[in-house]
C-alpha cells in the first residue's frame, strides 16, 4: 500500500441516538486519517463521542436507539479493497469484523463469556476466519497467550474468566483481538481502571504488537498521561466534535483549544504539587448555543506551571516521630491479619486458604490523609473493609477512638460505626437502584435515630446535596438518572449525614474522568477542612495519593513494605516496589514523550533486522 494512502479515512462521520428527549447527536461530522502502523489517540470524557466512533467501525452500534446518519469510513482492506465500513451489508462485514478490524472492550469481565474457557473464546476467532483445524486453532492459541505474557499459556485455556485478575483478563482480549492479525486494532479504554504496574505492562505489550505487525491501532481513553507514551498523533473531541487534532510533542507542548488545555491539567501530577486541581470549567465556559469561550487564565496552575502548597501545618505530614509530638492516634492498627478460605471443585471440595493481610500495624492521627497504595490483590481494600469489621480479622486489634473494635458486640458496633463510614469504589452497586437518592441519604439517620422527625431528616439531607454540588430537585430522582461522578458525590453525601470523625475512601476516583476525578478530590478536601475529617484513602493511583496524601503506606502481598510522609516517600523511595510503582505512573513531561518514540525507533529497527 502506497505511504500516502490512508489505511482509514473518515470522512464528516454524524452518529445519532433516539431519546426521550428527542434525537442526540452523539457524533458530530468528525473526520479523520489513520496510516499502515501508526497509533491515533482519541480523547475526552465521557459522552464525548470517542467510544461510540470506535464501535461505529464495527457496526456495532445498536439500532435502535443509535444510528449512523452521515458520513464515510474508507477503509483500504488487503482482502477486499478499500470499502466503506459503514454501509457494508452485515455478512460482507463479518469477514472484516474481528479479522481485518479487531476491537479489545474497556471492560474484559463483561466482554468475557463467564461459561466458556478463556482459551476456547480466542480459538473461535481462528476458527471463524481461518481454515484451520481444532487442534492448530489450540496451538495458535497457547502460542499468543503465550505472546502476550501469559504465565502457563496452557493452564489459561482451560481458565474461566473469574479465574483471572483483571490484569490476565484483559490480557486474553488482547490476544483474541490479535488472533488473526487485524490490520487496525481499536482499543477502547484497555488500561481503566487498572494497577500502574499492570497498565504500563499491557500499554507496552500494545506497543510491541503494533509494531511488529505493522499494525494500525485506534487508542480510545479519557487520559493523556496514559496516550502520551504510546499515540503518534492525538485526536480530541468535545461533546460530539473534533476540537483539536495533532502530534503528541504539539498537543503536549502547544495545545490550542481551552479543552485540550482543560485535560492537561486536570489530572494530578508526580512532579508538581497544587493545593486545588483545576477543573473544565476554570478554563472554558459554554454558552446556550453550544458555543466554547476561553476564560482568561488568572491563575499559574491553570496553565501548566505548579503552585507550590505551602508548607503543611499539621505535624504528621512531616514529623519523624510522632510518638513524641503528635496526638494520641485516632485509629490504632496492631499486628492485623485477615485470612480466607475458599473451597474449589464441584463434588470433591478443595479448600485453599488464602491470607489477604498479614501482620499490619500502623497509626492514623487526627485530621490527617493516610492513603494506601498498592497493585490490585496486595490487600489494601480489605484491609479497610477489615477496620470496619466489614470483614472479620483473623487476629489483631483495632483501636478507634481508644475502643477495640475487635472486641465489639454487634449492637454495640453499630452504634460505633457512626463516626466510621465508608466510600466505596462503584457508586451503582452502593445505592439501591429502586430507592430515591433523597431516601437513600436519609436513612442512616433513621437508623441512628439522628433528629427526631422526617422533615429535619429531609433537611439535613438538601443541606449536604448543596454541599457536594447538586441541586435540591436531585432529591427526589434515582441512581440511574446521575452520571458516575454525581453519583460519588452523592455516597460522599450519605456517608457525612451521621458526622462522622473518620471515612474510608476506596477507590473512589479510579473509573471517573480526569476532569470529575479533579472536582471530587477538590471536593474530599474541602470536606475535610469543613467537617474535621480524618481520611483513608485507597487507590492505585500515585498520582491522586500524592495530591491527596499526608501520610503514605505502601501495601505488597499483604504487608506495609513502606510507610511515611507522603513527600519523602515520593522523593526518595527506600523499597525496590515503591520505585516500580513510581516508575509506572505515565507523567506525559516531554522529556518522557521522547524517551518513548525513541524506544519504538529502536525497538522497529531491531525487528527490521
Amino acid at each position: 500500500m502506497p505511504l500516502s494512502t490512508p489505511l482509514l479515512q473518515v470522512n464528516q462521520l454524524q452518529i445519532e441516538f433516539a431519546t426521550q428527549q428527542g434525537l442526540i447527536r452523539a457524533v458530530d461530522t468528525i473526520s479523520f486519517q489513520l496510516q499502515k502502523g501508526e497509533t491515533l489517540a482519541i480523547v475526552g470524557e465521557s459522552g464525548s463521542g470517542k467510544s461510540v466512533t470506535g464501535l461505529s467501525l464495527m457496526q456495532l452500534i445498536q439500532t435502535p436507539p443509535g444510528q449512523i446518519t452521515g458520513g464515510t469510513a474508507l477503509f483500504n482492506s488487503p482482502q477486499f479493497g478499500s470499502v466503506d465500513v459503514l454501509s457494508l451489508p452485515e455478512k460482507q462485514m463479518q469477514k472484516i469484523r474481528g479479522n481485518e478490524i479487531s476491537i479489545i472492550f474497556q471492560e474484559p469481565q463483561s466482554s468475557l463469556n463467564p461459561v466458556i474457557s478463556c482459551g476456547k473464546q480466542v480459538a473461535e476467532a481462528l476458527l471463524i476466519h481461518l481454515p484451520i483445524s481444532k487442534e492448530e486453532a489450540y496451538a495458535r492459541t497457547v502460542a499468543l497467550l503465550d505472546k502476550v505474557k501469559l504465565p502457563r499459556p496452557e493452564k489459561i485455556f482451560h481458565s474461566y474468566p473469574h479465574q483471572l485478575s483483571g490484569g490476565q483478563k484483559q490480557r486474553v482480549m488482547i490476544a483474541m483481538a490479535m488472533a488473526c492479525q487485524p490490520s487496525l486494532l481499536i482499543a477502547d479504554e484497555p488500561t481503566t481502571a487498572l494497577d500502574v504496574t499492570v497498565q504500563a505492562e499491557i500499554l507496552k505489550l500494545l506497543n510491541q504488537l503494533r509494531l511488529e505487525q505493522e499494525m494500525a491501532m485506534l487508542f480510545i481513553s479519557h487520559d493523556l498521561g496514559v496516550v502520551s507514551e504510546i499515540a503518534d498523533r492525538i485526536l480530541v473531541m468535545y461533546q460530539g466534535k473534533m476540537v483539536e487534532e495533532g502530534t503528541v510533542v504539539d498537543i503536549f507542548t502547544n495545545p490550542k483549544h481551552p479543552y485540550t488545555k482543560a485535560l492537561l491539567s486536570c489530572r494530578p501530577s508526580l512532579k508538581k504539587k497544587v493545593q486545588v486541581l483545576p477543573v473544565v470549567s476554570d478554563f472554558m465556559e459554554v454558552d446556550d448555543l453550544g458555543q466554547v469561550r476561553e476564560k482568561p487564565v488568572k491563575v499559574p496552575h491553570l496553565i501548566g506551571l505548579a503552585v507550590e502548597k505551602t508548607t503543611n501545618e499539621v505535624l504528621f505530614s512531616q514529623n519523624q516521630q510522632p510518638e513524641t509530638l503528635l496526638p494520641q492516634p485516632l485509629l490504632q492498627v496492631k499486628d492485623l491479619y485477615v485470612d480466607y478460605t475458599i473451597s474449589r471443585g464441584f463434588i470433591f471440595k478443595e479448600k485453599e486458604y488464602i491470607q489477604a493481610v498479614k501482620g499490619v500495624s500502623f497509626d492514623v492521627f487526627p485530621g490527617e490523609t493516610v492513603a494506601i497504595v498498592g497493585e490490585s490483590g496486595c490487600g489494601k481494600t480489605t484491609l479497610g473493609r477489615t477496620l470496619l469489621r466489614l470483614i472479620e480479622p483473623t487476629a489483631g486489634q483495632i483501636l478507634f477512638n481508644g475502643a477495640d473494635w475487635t472486641k465489639l458486640e454487634p449492637e454495640d458496633l453499630r452504634k460505633w460505626r457512626k463516626d466510621f463510614q465508608m466510600v466505596f469504589q462503584d457508586p451503582y452497586a452502593s445505592l439501591n437502584p429502586y430507592m430515591r437518592i433523597g431516601e437513600a441519604i436519609m436513612e442512616p439517620m433513621q437508623v441512628h435515630r439522628l433528629f427526631i422527625s422526617k422533615r429535619e431528616r429531609k433537611q439535613r439531607a438538601l443541606e449536604l446535596l448543596e454541599t457536594v454540588g447538586l441541586l435540591p430537585e436531585h432529591f427526589h430522582r434515582y441512581p440511574q438518572e446521575f452520571s458516575g461522578g454525581q453519583l460519588q458525590r452523592i455516597c460522599i453525601a450519605r456517608a457525612l449525614v451521621l458526622e462522622p470523625t473518620c471515612i474510608i475512601c476506596d477507590e473512589v476516583v479510579s473509573a471517573l474522568d480526569v476532569s470529575v476525578q479533579a472536582q471530587v478530590l477538590n471536593l474530599l478536601n474541602r470536606l475535610k477542612r469543613e467537617f474535621n475529617l480524618t481520611i483513608l484513602f485507597i487507590t492505585h493511583d500515585l498520582a491522586v495519593a500524592k495530591f491527596m496524601a499526608d501520610r503514605l503506606l505502601v501495601m505488597q502481598a499483604g504487608h506495609i513494605v513502606e510507610q511515611g510522609p507522603a513527600e519523602q516517600i515520593f522523593s526518595q523511595p527506600r523499597q525496590v516496589y515503591t520505585k516500580a510503582l513510581l516508575e509506572a505512573v505515565p507523567t506525559g513531561e516531554l522529556e518522557d514523550i521522547l524517551t518513548a518514540q525513541q524506544k519504538r525507533k529502536a525497538y522497529k529497527a531491531s525487528i527490521d533486522e
